[in-house]
C-alpha cells in the first residue's frame, strides 16, 4: 500500500471512528440507566427544545409540521376529541403514528407522549368497553377488581396507539351537589385509598419492588395520572372549580391520603386541580406542588396542569397570561396543558426565562421529570402504535370484567315493604312484566358523562353495549311477556295485569360544571313514573345516577330500590343481580341524605342523620 493510499485509509478510518462516535448517543441506548439517558439528553437541549417538552397541545392543533417546528412534548385528546366520528382503531393508530413521525423528525428525535381521558374505560372511543364510573366502583369495595379494570383499560388504550391516561380521579367527594361526584370513589378517604390499585393495573407493578418511583411496565401498559391535586372534592357547596375551605389537618387527612398511596404505587404523573384552597388557586400553590409534593413526598414523576389550568389562575381567565405562566410554572407545574394558545405560551415562557423571571433550574426540573417518565415507559424504544393490539378494544373478556363490576356495584337499599315480603330476586318466569322509565333502554344514559363526548350523549346509537331492557329480555324465561313503556299512563298500568314492574329512571349524562346541582331531584318524569307504576304493581325502582338523589318522598311507594350508579355499557350486570343469578353485595360508598338541607353530610359528622348510612347495603343470595 503506497503512502498516499495509507493516508487515505487512515483518514477513512478516522472518519469512521468520528462518525461512529457521533452516531452513538447515550440517551438513545436502552442499556444505559434512565438517569444517565435523561442527563445526556437534557445536556444537549436548547431552551426552545426544553420549553417544547413542557407544552401539551390539543390533537386538532397538532397538524403536519407543528410538533417538529415547536418541539412539542405532548398532545392530548380533550373529551370527545377524536380523529373522526366513530373512528376505527386503525384510524386512531394512524393519527398517533403520523404525529409521532413528525415529533421524531427533529434533531434530537424526542417522542411525544399522547394523553387521553380514559376515566371509565377508553371512554372516548367508539366500541370501547365502558366500565362503571368510580362512584359505582367504590360501592364494590373490591380493589382487586378495580386493578383488573385498570389492566383492561390499558390494553384498550394501547390498542389505539395511546400510552398515557388522565386517570384515576382520586377526589374525595364530600358534597354530592358537585358535578364530578361520580368521578370519586367515595366520601371516605380510606375507600379512595384502597382503589388506587387501578394505578397498578394501568401501569403494571414494578418487579424491582422499589416503591415510589414512576413505573410503566412496557408497551401494553400506560402511564397513569392521579388527579386533581388537591381538594377538588371538598369545594364549598360542591361548586366545581370552587374554593375548598378546610384547615391543614382536614386537607391532609381527607383529601391528601390517596396521593400517598398513588406515589408509593409509582404513579407517573399528577394533575393539578382547578379548585382553590382557602382562596389560593391550586395551580399557583408553590407550597403544595413544590415544597410538599415534590420535596416532602418525593414525587419523581411530572406534574401536569389541567385544561387551560394556568389561564384560570386569574378571573376572568387569561386576563394576565404572563402572570399565569409565572405563577403556574413557578409553583412547580412541569407540563402545561395549553390546548390552543400554545404559541403565546411558548413565546411568553421563553421571554421569562431569558429575563430570569423563571430560572433555568425550574425549566430543567420540569424537563428532567418529563424525560424520566418517557424513558421509564420505553417511549424511545416503542414510540409507535402496536398493530397486534387492535383486537383488544371492546374485547369480550373486558366486557365480562365490566359486567362483573356492574353486578358488584349495585346497592340494594330496600327489598320488600316488610322484611317478610322481599321482592328480589325477581322470578324469571312470569306471565307479563312491565319495564318503564327513561333509563331502561338508553345506553347513553346508563354510561353518563365522559362517554364518546365530554358531556356524554343520550340514546343507543353512539356506541355498542347492552341496555338494561335488552338485558332483562335476554334473562327472563322465553314465555315471560316483557312490555316496555317509557312513560306509561295509569290506565295502561292498571289494566295491564302485570306480575311486577321494573322502573329504571335517573339523571341525564353530564360532566363537570354542567352537573353541579343544588336540588338533586330525580329529573322528570321519573317521580311520576314511580308513582304511576308503583301504586298499582309491585315494583323495583332502579336509579341510574352519578350520586344519591332525593328519594325520600317516593321510597314508601317502592317495593324495592336499587342504586345502579352509572353502570356503563354492560347492562347485563343489572339483570344478573335483579333475577338472582348473582346476589347483591354492594355497599354505599357515599351517605344517602334525606334532604339537600343536610349537605354537606359525611360519615363521622356530629349531626349524621341519613336516609341510608355510609356502608349500608342489603344482600340477597344467588338462586341455586
Amino acid at each position: 500500500m503506497g503512502s498516499v493510499h495509507k493516508a487515505t485509509f487512515v483518514l477513512f478510518m478516522f472518519c469512521l471512528v468520528v462518525l461512529g462516535r457521533a452516531e452513538y448517543l447515550k440517551y438513545k441506548d436502552p442499556k444505559q440507566s434512565v438517569g444517565v439517558r435523561v442527563k445526556d439528553l437534557l445536556g444537549r437541549m436548547t431552551l426552545a427544545e426544553k420549553i417544547g417538552q413542557m407544552t401539551q397541545i390539543e390533537r386538532e392543533n397538532a397538524t403536519a409540521g407543528v410538533l417538529s417546528k415547536y418541539f412539542i412534548g405532548s398532545v392530548l385528546s380533550g373529551g370527545g376529541s377524536v380523529p373522526s366520528s366513530k373512528a376505527s382503531v386503525a384510524a386512531w393508530q394512524s393519527m398517533v403514528n403520523e404525529m409521532q413521525k413528525d415529533a421524531m423528525s427533529t434533531r434530537l428525535g424526542i417522542p411525544i407522549i399522547y394523553g387521553i381521558d380514559a376515566v371509565h374505560g377508553h371512554n372516548n372511543v367508539y366500541k370501547a368497553t365502558v366500565f362503571p364510573h368510580n362512584v359505582g366502583l367504590g360501592a364494590t369495595r373490591d380493589p382487586e377488581l378495580v386493578k383488573r379494570i385498570g389492566e383492561a383499560t390499558a390494553l384498550e388504550v394501547r390498542a389505539t396507539g395511546i400510552p398515557y391516561v388522565f386517570a384515576p380521579c382520586i377526589a374525595v367527594c364530600r358534597d354530592p351537589r358537585w358535578g364530578r361526584c361520580y368521578e370519586s370513589y367515595s366520601e371516605d378517604p380510606n375507600v379512595v385509598r384502597s382503589m388506587t390499585t387501578i394505578i397498578s393495573g394501568l401501569q403494571g407493578d414494578d418487579p424491582s419492588g422499589i416503591k415510589g418511583r414512576p413505573y410503566v411496565g412496557g408497551s401494553k401498559k400506560v402511564a397513569a395520572c392521579a388527579k386533581h391535586y388537591v381538594g377538588d372534592g371538598g369545594t364549598f357547596m360542591g361548586i366545581n372549580e370552587g374554593n375548598t375551605i378546610i384547615d391543614n389537618n382536614g386537607m391532609m387527612t381527607i383529601h391528601m391520603p390517596a396521593y400517598y398511596n398513588s406515589i408509593i404505587r409509582g404513579v407517573s404523573t399528577i394533575m393539578v386541580s382547578y379548585n382553590s384552597w382557602n382562596g389560593t388557586k391550586m395551580h399557583a400553590n408553590h407550597h403544595l406542588i413544590t415544597d410538599f409534593l415534590k420535596n416532602k413526598l418525593k414525587f419523581r414523576g411530572f406534574v401536569i396542569s389541567d385544561w387551560e389550568g394556568i389561564d384560570r389562575i386569574t378571573t376572568p381567565q387569561h386576563l394576565n397570561y404572563s402572570y399565569s405562566i409565572e405563577a403556574g410554572v413557578g409553583a412547580g407545574i412541569d407540563m402545561i396543558m395549553v390546548p390552543f394558545a400554545y404559541t403565546e405560551f411558548i413565546d411568553e415562557l421563553t421571554s421569562q426565562v431569558k429575563k430570569n423571571i423563571i430560572p433555568m433550574s425550574r425549566i430543567d426540573d420540569a424537563v428532567y421529570r418529563i424525560l424520566r417518565v418517557k424513558f421509564t415507559m420505553g417511549l424511545f424504544e416503542n414510540p409507535y402504535a402496536d398493530p397486534s393490539l387492535v383486537g383488544e378494544l371492546g374485547k369480550q373478556e373486558h366486557r365480562e370484567i365490566a359486567r362483573e363490576a356492574v353486578r358488584k356495584s349495585l346497592v340494594l337499599l330496600k327489598n320488600g315493604k316488610s322484611a317478610y315480603t322481599p321482592l328480589l330476586p325477581l322470578p324469571k318466569k312470569a306471565g307479563k312484566i312491565l319495564v318503564a322509565g327513561s333509563h331502561a333502554d338508553n345506553l347513553g344514559n346508563q354510561c353518563g358523562g365522559w362517554t364518546i363526548t365530554w358531556q356524554g350523549l343520550t340514546g343507543n346509537d353512539n356506541t355498542t353495549g347492552t341496555t338494561i331492557l335488552s338485558a332483562i329480555k335476554s334473562t327472563v324465561d322465553p314465555s315471560t311477556q316483557v312490555v316496555f313503556s317509557e312513560n306509561p299512563d295509569s290506565t295502561a298500568v292498571d289494566s295491564g295485569n302485570y306480575d311486577y314492574a321494573i322502573v329504571v329512571i335517573g339523571e341525564p349524562p353530564y360532566a363537570e360544571t354542567f352537573g353541579d346541582s343544588l336540588n338533586l331531584t330525580i329529573p322528570a318524569p321519573g317521580p311520576s313514573v314511580i308513582q304511576t307504576v308503583c301504586k298499582s304493581v309491585r315494583c323495583v325502582v332502579v336509579l341510574v345516577s352519578g350520586r344519591p338523589l332525593v328519594v325520600e318522598p317516593y321510597i314508601g311507594a317502592m317495593d324495592a330500590f336499587v342504586a345502579a350508579w352509572l353502570p356503563g355499557t354492560e347492562g347485563q350486570g343489572v339483570a344478573d343481580v335483579l333475577f338472582g343469578d348473582y346476589g347483591f353485595s354492594g355497599k354505599l360508598a357515599r351517605t344517602w341524605f334525606k334532604s339537600v338541607d343536610q349537605l354537606p353530610m359525611n360519615v363521622g359528622d356530629k349531626h349524621y342523620d341519613p336516609l341510608f348510612p355510609f356502608g349500608f347495603g342489603l344482600t340477597t343470595e344467588a338462586k341455586k
